[in-house]
């Protein structure tokens, strides 16, 4: 008999929208199997399907039932009029005694299918979501927080499209047994995109209209090089990069010699027993500035970064 699939299509319909800042709002998602779904850390990645021109999502799911341990190559098989366009979204809550999951958009115009589908959408409306499926065999999957248990000290950066991620990890800090400094750089395109987050972790929230003309990233870069980590870094092993050996250089130039037009997702390479942690997800070129800060001008050793690239700048990710 095959392995259960660790993740499956579900049928889902929207249930509400709810308002979250001036820039995000979160959509309730309802559906027969959303029972059925699970989540394993507060930034699982799911991928939601958005019908595009009045197409239907009916070939989706027909090739889901009939595919269901490799529906994935069945779907990029679908002729391109009938195949619906695809984003990654995180799982902001999920409720399975309700059959409720909610995940938030950013509202950036009508720009791309999701962004689209968000500006427009009204309770009744369908989508597809593949997401982790309770009970299946397998490693789990999706997600890249992933802090060490003995942790003493955790930066969180990113920027709104890392918000509901970010959010739900400041939810978890409890759960963690040493109770460790928290600080989370936070950059929004508002200031009233501003919300309430529980107080676990020092905030600093940064909105570009507040500064205009304020480049994408520049402020997290700002308030990264405020945020003083000479200690950890030294207790970490780390030195400046005037000081390093030849092979601490050779790793530090091979993230100046990183394609900044490739993807980036390095999650860190640490045990339990690591006092510290990075976790950053924003816009690709500007996840990559933050990561190599750290890791070429902080002398930060790289196997405690986990970055990320949620989307990237000039195309339609949304």
């Amino acid at each position: 008999m095959a392995a259960k699939p660790s993740y499956q299509l579900f049928d889902i319909t929207l249930a509400r929208r709810t308002q979250v800042s001036a820039s995000l709002v979160r959509f309730t998602f309802t559906g027969p199997d959303v029972g059925q779904m699970a989540t394993y850390a507060p930034d699982q990645r799911v991928k939601l399907f958005f019908p595009e021109g009045g197409g239907s999502l009916d070939p989706l799911f027909e090739i889901a039932k009939l595919e269901a341990h490799n529906w994935s190559s069945a779907y990029r098989a679908l002729p391109d009029a009938k195949r619906p366009s695809a984003r990654t979204y995180t799982i902001r809550a999920l409720r399975p005694e309700q059959s409720e999951v909610d995940v938030e958009f950013v509202l950036h115009g009508d720009n791309g299918p999701a962004s689209r589908w968000a500006m427009h959408a009204c309770p009744g409306d369908r989508l597809a979501m593949t997401a982790p499926v309770a009970n299946a065999e397998g490693p789990k999957l999706g997600y890249e927080w992933k802090p060490p248990q003995n942790v003493r000290r955790i930066l969180i950066i990113a920027d709104e499209t890392a918000l509901p991620a970010a959010a739900g990890i400041l939810e978890t800090l409890d759960n963690l047994p040493l109770k460790p400094r928290v600080e989370a750089l936070f950059e929004v395109p508002r200031s009233d995109d501003v919300q309430p987050l529980p107080q676990a972790a020092k905030l600093r929230w940064l909105a570009r209209d507040a500064e205009p003309g304020c480049q994408h990233g520049e402020l997290l870069l700002r308030a990264l090089r405020d945020t003083d980590l000479q200690q950890e870094i030294v207790a970490l092993g780390g030195t400046p990069p005037s000081a390093t050996n030849v092979g601490e250089d050779r790793s530090r130039q091979d993230e100046l010699n990183r394609d900044e037009n490739g993807p980036l997702w390095e999650p860190a390479t640490l045990d339990d027993s690591a006092p510290f942690y990075a976790w950053i997800a924003a816009e690709t070129k500007v996840a990559m500035k933050l990561r190599r800060y750290l890791i070429n001008e902080c002398g930060l050793p790289k196997q405690y970064v986990t970055s990320m690239g949620y989307w990237r700048l000039g195309k339609a990710n949304g």
